[in-house]
């Protein structure tokens, strides 16, 4: 927090799928730093007033503001919206993290998975960020050293182990998830000398809503050591790394992958 006490408005972020999850641990991390956070929400509004709660009583500023935003990032009028109102509600917008997503409707083995099912992952999980973080590029390359953090604006992206860890019944979650490493290494490299950095989180076997349904398999391949650490992952874990790297902690990095996983993608004899 002391880091941003020079400025006059709060470092602001807007952190995608922030009403539960992943999304509200990264944005809780964000409000105990300091900063100010846009909490976008799709359809689960009572959730993200939550967060927003939760993000208030953790804020140590007495300016930091944490506005709801809403919307379908599949859809390109939604994401305009809730860009425009991000900044019209925070002022400034200093780091986008990437983090909403979704996983299969239906769990369906490659060979039978249908392209509904493959349209409607791959337009959530990738074209949507991939768009999104093309606004805030745009914006950032019309406000150049604007962002007085260390290594300028960040944007982040929470991928998956899926971006490298093959589940053949959930084809598309795993190929968007690739994608979405790659747009990573796209957008860093685009804006490396343009005062902005880009990052990947990469979570493991984390323990949210999405993972709910399963957990009682994974319990057990946690104890067998399928996790070296031998423990769910939690919200919390990912949003440590997102408040590391929006504190300035890595100026000179980009295209870093941070993997968050308890050491699942150690090989070992």
């Amino acid at each position: 927090m002391l880091r941003f006490a020079h400025m006059n408005q709060p470092p602001a972020a807007l952190v995608t799928g922030a009403s539960r999850g992943l999304g509200r641990g990264i944005a809780a991390a964000c409000a105990r730093i300091g900063w100010s956070v846009a909490i976008h929400f799709q359809g689960n509004e009572a959730a993200a007033r939550e967060t927003q709660l939760i993000c208030a009583a953790l804020a140590n500023r007495p300016n930091q503001k944490f506005p709801l935003v809403h919307g379908n990032l599949a859809v390109a009028e939604d994401r305009q919206r809730l860009f425009d109102q991000t900044l019209a509600d925070l002022g400034r917008l200093d780091a986008l993290v990437n983090n909403a997503g979704m996983a299969p409707r239906v769990r369906a083995d490659i060979t039978e998975a249908g392209e509904a099912s493959y349209d409607e992952v791959m337009t959530v999980n990738l074209k949507g960020p991939y768009f999104l973080s093309q606004l805030a590029a745009r914006h950032w390359l019309r406000h150049p050293g604007a962002c007085p953090l260390p290594g300028g604006y960040k944007l982040v992206f929470v991928t998956s182990i899926s971006a490298h860890t093959a589940s053949v019944n959930r084809g598309e979650y795993c190929l968007s998830k690739a994608g979405l490493s790659m747009a990573v290494q796209l957008w860093a490299a685009r804006l490396a000398n343009s005062g902005a950095q880009v990052f990947e989180i990469r979570p493991g076997i984390m323990a949210t809503d999405m993972t709910a349904g399963v957990k009682a398999k994974y319990d057990d391949l946690i104890a067998q050591g399928l996790v070296p650490q031998r423990r769910w992952g939690q919200p919390d874990d990912v949003g440590l790394c997102v408040a590391a790297i929006l504190g300035g902690q890595f100026p000179y990095s980009t295209g870093q992958v941070f993997d968050v996983d308890g050491g699942f993608h150690l090989r070992t004899l």
